[in-house]
């Protein structure tokens, strides 16, 4: 099977990363990111992690060229924060500080008003999780004038965190017989100020050559360097197609989800019976395969995917089977659990309107691990 996200120049199995592992100092090479010991405190772990927007802010400058309003840069702030913040949690790192990296081209953008929107996001972002009882210090950053090097902008963030080494989720407990929770990336959470879309950071170089029209490409050409296969869809930004209750721009930069109030508070009520934790980005449902050892995740109930991807499967053609592998599917984070704990973890998903639902279980793998998707649509298989 042929990947059109990958003719398109991303290849969500990120080879070549491997070969930083001998060079990482890592005591977890298991656990879905780096935890290295805190060298004034044997007892603690220490976790700095650093991801970006992706290619979302694209989007962003779409909108903001075609009205004017510089307000859809805001959504990127938490976009890079959640990438970074949710990812640490999957270890049961506590968050304590970030720094963000805006780079961007001031020729195409007004940096005053792009940055003040970002500066509004950030500040929205510091709210609610105080809010939520998971406060996070914004220790400054870098902004940086790059016209040679950018056509549009990049936004980033590299955060700081701590965990008990004690406490500390590896992915070396995940065993047979355990159960896979997952918590929808779209619908409304109580802290959100309307529903998402569920298409979080990941998939959008896909997701917008596939949707939107060429005539993008032709009128601002900085939005690519290539033109194969990119812009091909039918679609303009403020189209609203009959499977959606908004446009198709408002739909694609819907922010990510930020899961860690939710996450933060399993651990704090069923820690002992997490096992695993897993926030679906790069690699979509398939990004499970990176914790633990000699697992065979099977996933035979999966909720039906949010009206975004099946708009994005029927316009790109591409098969389900990558379409698992390119996107979150509607399920944006996951829980690898106990069968005791199920109860007390669906009931705090429901405290936060998060919609939740055991979508499947934990075998013994023979060998590396592998995943079983089971759908109406197809079983499929991945290692």
């Amino acid at each position: 099977m042929g990947s059109r996200y990958k003719e398109l120049g991303v290849d969500v199995k990120k080879p070549g990363v491997e070969q930083f592992r001998n060079a990482i100092d890592d005591i977890y090479p298991d656990a879905f990111c780096v935890v290295y010991r805190d060298p004034s405190d044997e007892s603690m772990g220490l976790v700095l992690h650093t991801d970006s927007a992706g290619t979302k802010p694209i989007q962003a400058y779409l909108m903001y060229r075609e009205t004017g309003e510089a307000s859809w840069f805001k959504g990127l702030a938490q976009d890079a924060l959640a990438m970074n913040i949710n990812d640490i949690l999957c270890v049961g790192a506590e968050p304590m500080s970030f720094v963000d990296y805006v780079a961007y081209n001031p020729i195409n953008i007004d940096r005053i008003a792009m940055l003040g929107a970002l500066a509004e996001g950030f500040k929205e972002c510091k709210t609610l999780l105080a809010g939520e009882g998971t406060p996070i210090i914004f220790a400054g950053g870098e902004t940086a004038d790059l016209p040679d090097l950018l056509r549009t902008l990049d936004v980033c963030v590299t955060i700081h965190g701590r965990v008990h080494l004690n406490r500390v989720i590896s992915g070396d407990a995940v065993k047979p017989g355990d159960v896979i929770i997952g918590l929808r990336s779209g619908g409304r959470a109580r802290f959100e100020k309307k529903a998402n879309s569920g298409i979080m950071s990941n998939g959008h170089t896909l997701a917008r050559s596939c949707l939107l029209s060429p005539s993008y490409l032709e009128k601002y050409p900085e939005i690519s360097n290539q033109r194969k296969g990119r812009y091909t869809g039918r679609f303009r930004l403020d189209d609203t197609p009959q499977s959606l209750s908004e446009s198709i721009g408002e739909a694609l930069l819907h922010p990510t989800r930020l899961f860690s109030p939710i996450a933060s508070a399993i651990l704090r009520d069923s820690g002992e019976g997490v096992h695993g934790m897993v926030h679906n980005t790069g690699g979509g449902q398939t990004k499970c395969l990176r914790v633990g050892k000699n697992v065979r995740y099977i996933k035979d109930s999966l909720p039906d995917p949010d009206p975004i991807f099946s708009l994005i499967k029927s316009e790109s053609g591409i098969e389900w089977k990558e379409m698992y592998q390119d996107f979150n599917m509607g399920v944006g984070f996951e829980i690898t659990i106990d069968p005791d704990y199920v109860e007390r973890v669906l009931r705090v998903s429901k405290s936060f309107s998060i919609d939740a639902q055991v979508i499947g279980r934990c075998e013994q793998s023979r060998g590396e691990n592998a995943l079983e998707i089971r759908t109406p649509n197809g079983v499929f298989h991945y290692n």
